[in-house]
């Protein structure tokens, strides 16, 4: 065998596992291919061996239900033997809001994976588990995926759920949907041609398409839309299809009504997949950090959602910046954006909701970007014409072909299939998938992390002591943000001291500053346990002390919703 076929072979099967040899020593606990994409049940299937394989660290709940009764399946990853779920820092990722935006329910699964079967073989990956705590929802919209996955769809539809809408207000709903015409598996393009007085004319450049004619020529094609026929004899066609609302304009913040934002709902948590994220996030205050996967535009986006609402404190915007300018870096041709300044307007979004409601750092990611598909900056006209044809072999763009149409007789369908636009091509997908976990992973690593630096018990005489204590936060994320303590959202952190004795506590203060200068900020209220509505910010120490009377031993301790608990003990 020559080495040239050696190589090759070797190629072929490290390509056909899929996935995460590269990364991962061994055999797989839990074989996954990440070149296809998987289906709602084939997640569940997934998630329920995960926990199987790993049941000391995996643990599979179900959150809520779709409209149409689809489990929303959850798995939280954590080590219980490093201590408890909640007093450890937890991030959220989920995916999958809007149906047609499939490939962040396989990031998700690849965190899963990337995450259990390293464990106890990387040691940071190993670290990550153990001293965090990852709530994992590959699919927020499950009927919208299976829908988009199993029927024929644009790469634009099926992003809705599945709660039936009369969009044409006829007394029905979702009764005049596209029509797979020619059963190709896609809802392309109708087209006529009309000999004259049309609207356009064949490209010259390339015969497959057509192009706008000028106000001064005369085309001989007109354009019919979308694949389909009218169902409901009203004389449109497609005007009514499934759904007609949108889950991520459907939660509390910002939220406003259809009249000035459409597929809003009825209310704030209309919809049973939105309720049952929030429920969830508003009962785990340890969520520090929040990612949600959408596509496609190669972004990484933060709040604010809307140009009436303020840009979020200074020391915030350091953090979602530092985060953001690492993005840029772990993920090849994306850009850090702002939703409403760079992007558009979003009311009732979902990150918009966990940023400025819940106090947690949000970002979304919209997964695919132009720009992959020949890996440069520059994308030009002809960049997705050129791709279906030298890459995709054709695959994504289906030629014209007659059909008789009930209503406008002989025309022609074909054009861009459902999966040409939005969705990474499979072959394109692990690396997306890689990419964007290490962007997540990194926010995790960067979720707040306490010690005590120091820690004193000094005689000061007459029976009287003083307890000191230096507090510091080593990482960026703080314990809450500035918008949250602002807004008193959650729960302040709370410095307690305390003593199997009964002592007194006479004086209690934070220390600023150093000697010389050192300055006291006397806490007058409740004085063993101190109220610390600010947290500790990014990288940031704070040093406290305590006058008191009593025999000892002293015990300290931190706690935070966001930052966990630290303990330290202080003997005479």
């Amino acid at each position: 065998m020559t080495r040239r076929i050696a190589v090759a072979i070797a190629l072929v099967l490290l390509a056909a596992t899929g996935c995460l040899r590269a990364q991962l020593p061994g055999e797989l606990a839990v074989p996954i291919r990440f070149n296809r994409y998987h289906d709602q049940a084939e997640i569940n299937a997934l998630l329920d061996r995960y926990q199987k394989a790993f049941p000391e660290l995996a643990r599979v709940e179900t959150i809520g239900r779709s409209h149409e009764g689809r489990p929303l399946r959850l798995i939280t990853l954590m080590n219980p033997a490093t201590g408890k779920e909640r007093d450890k820092a937890a991030m959220y990722i989920d995916a999958n809001v809007h149906g047609n935006e499939i490939q962040g329910a396989e990031v998700c699964l690849y965190t899963i994976a990337y995450l259990l079967e390293n464990h106890g073989k990387q040691e940071r990956l190993t670290r990550l588990l153990d001293e965090r705590v990852f709530y994992i929802l590959p699919s927020v919209n499950p009927d919208g995926r299976d829908y988009w996955i199993s029927q024929a769809n644009t790469p634009s539809s099926s992003r809705s759920g599945l709660r039936p809408i009369d969009n044409d207000r006829d007394g029905l709903a979702d009764e005049d949907g596209p029509n797979d015409l020619d059963g190709d598996g896609s809802i392309t393009m109708m087209r006529q041609h009309v000999g004259h007085g049309g609207t356009h004319k064949i490209d010259p450049a390339d015969p497959r398409f057509l192009v706008r004619v000028g106000a001064d020529e005369d085309g001989d094609w007109i354009i019919l839309g979308s694949e389909g026929i009218d169902d409901d004899d009203d004389g449109q066609l497609n005007e009514d299809g499934p759904g007609g609302y949108d889950l991520n304009r459907n939660n509390p913040t910002d939220w406003q009504p259809e009249y000035v934002q459409f597929g809003a709902g009825a209310y704030p948590f209309s919809e049973p997949e939105t309720r049952a994220v929030g429920d969830f996030l508003r009962a785990h205050p340890n969520i520090a950090s929040l990612q949600s996967y959408h596509n496609a535009g190669g972004m990484i986006l933060r709040g604010p959602g809307a140009a009436n609402l303020p840009e979020y404190p200074r020391a915030d915007v350091q953090v979602y910046d530092e985060l953001g300018r690492e993005g840029e870096r772990i993920l090849p041709f994306y850009r850090y954006m702002i939703l409403h300044k760079d992007l558009y307007t979003v009311h009732g979004g979902f990150v918009n909701y966990a940023a400025e409601g819940l106090g947690i750092i949000s970002f979304t990611n919209e997964l695919w970007n132009d720009s992959q598909r020949f890996q440069t900056r520059e994308t030009g006209p002809d960049d997705r014409k050129d791709f279906n044809d030298l890459v995709m072999m054709g695959s994504h763009y289906h030629d014209w072909k007659p059909f008789q149409h009930p209503r406008y007789g002989a025309i022609e369908i074909g054009g861009w299939t459902k999966d040409s636009g939005r969705v990474n091509p499979p072959f394109l997908l692990e690396e997306t998938c890689h990419r964007n976990t290490a962007f997540t992973l990194n926010q995790a690593e960067h979720m707040p992390k306490l010690r005590f630096l120091e820690a004193g018990l000094e005689d000061l005489g007459e029976g009287l002591r003083r307890v000191t204590v230096a507090i510091r936060n080593d990482e960026l994320i703080p314990t809450r943000t500035v918008q949250a303590a602002a807004n008193l959202i959650g729960l302040p952190d709370f410095l307690e001291l305390s003593s199997p004795e009964p002592f007194d506590c006479h004086a209690a203060a934070e220390l600023l500053g150093r000697e010389p200068e050192l300055r006291r900020r006397p806490h007058l209220l409740d004085r063993k346990r101190l109220r610390l509505e600010d947290g500790l910010g990014s990288r940031q120490t704070r040093r406290f002390e305590w006058l008191v009377s009593g025999p000892g031993p002293f015990v300290v301790e931190f706690r935070s919703e966001k930052g966990g608990r630290q303990v330290i003990p202080l003997a005479p």
